[in-house]
């Protein structure tokens, strides 16, 4: 294990949101106004992923006028084809896609859309699986097409309590495939589920080519706000550093896992022995509050 991204990256993270909606699909808000909300919370970065319907007019909803030198838009959307084994259509994030990516053509299913998202050079992930029963015959569908899933949706979370993706990341994992995770609002301002799920990101810049590409390299962790400082290699052991949190949890492959419990723990090496022979491993902090931060899975 080398590379313990982002942390072994040099520079300052970065805030970011990459699902929410607007009144261009099924928001309650402008997108002028998402935005605002956004940056006055101080997000770095935000695309606004309306929904790529027919009845939305297929929306690519692009504020990238909103553009200052300390917030970046991303132009993406959330894309829809039918059908999964348990629901009528597909869920699947782009971000990064360009301005004439074409509508939904008859008959093409949620694998042929994510790859033409993929070829077309977006971050493709796959939205709230627990919220849609999305199976894993339907994932496994998408793997060579697809960068992440998403581990916290805090809308599905605060409006069905199925915000949760872990069981499909690991999963996923266990079966050799090295997806990345990301946390989201999915926002769509009717309920509260603003601001209760981001990506903390290092890029080189904040240009929307910079971030593009620290997403697509697992340049981030996710959090609904504890801070992870460091994951580092110490002797037999995992480093950790981070907000003050009531537990720190090392997992792996099926029930393989390493923890530290203390109220206000800021500062761990956790044994890896309980991670013997597991391909991967990723970090749980867990805050003083209960909400968590999460690492991409670390491959050995």
């Amino acid at each position: 294990m080398t590379d313990f991204a982002p942390f072994s990256t040099p520079g300052a993270f970065l805030k970011g949101n990459i699902h929410t909606h607007s009144n261009r699909s099924d928001g309650a808000l402008p997108p002028e106004e998402v935005a605002r909300r956004y940056r006055a919370a101080g997000y770095d970065f935000l695309s606004l992923t309306d929904h790529f319907l027919p009845a939305f007019g297929f929306p690519l909803t692009d504020i990238s006028a909103l553009r200052t030198e300390d917030f970046t838009p991303l132009l993406g959307a959330e894309l829809h084809a039918p059908r999964t084994e348990m629901s009528e259509l597909w869920h699947l994030v782009a971000v990064g896609l360009p301005e004439d990516f074409a509508p939904t053509a008859a008959g093409e299913d949620g694998p042929a859309l994510a790859r033409r998202a993929f070829e077309a050079g977006a971050f493709v992930g796959i939205a709230h699986p627990a919220w849609y029963q999305l199976t894993f015959e339907d994932a496994l569908s998408l793997i060579d097409h697809t960068h992440s899933v998403e581990i916290y949706n805090h809308g599905c979370q605060v409006m069905h309590d199925k915000g949760d993706g872990a069981y499909m990341l690991d999963g996923l994992a266990d079966k050799g495939h090295r997806l990345l995770t990301y946390a989201c609002d999915d926002a769509h301002f009717k309920t509260p589920d603003f601001g209760g799920g981001w990506i903390e990101l290092k890029a080189e810049d904040r240009s929307p080519e910079a971030i593009l590409s620290a997403l697509k390299a697992g340049q981030f962790y996710s959090t609904q706000g504890p801070k992870i400082h460091m994951v580092a290699r110490e002797g037999d052991g995992l480093l950790i550093e981070c907000t003050p949190a009531s537990g720190i949890l090392v997992i792996g492959r099926g029930y393989q896992h390493g923890y530290h419990f203390e109220q206000g723990v800021s500062h761990a090496v956790i044994p890896l022995d309980g991670l013997e022979g597991s391909p991967w491993l990723r970090v749980i902090v867990i805050g003083t509050d209960g909400k968590r931060a999460w690492t991409n899975p670390y491959w050995l």
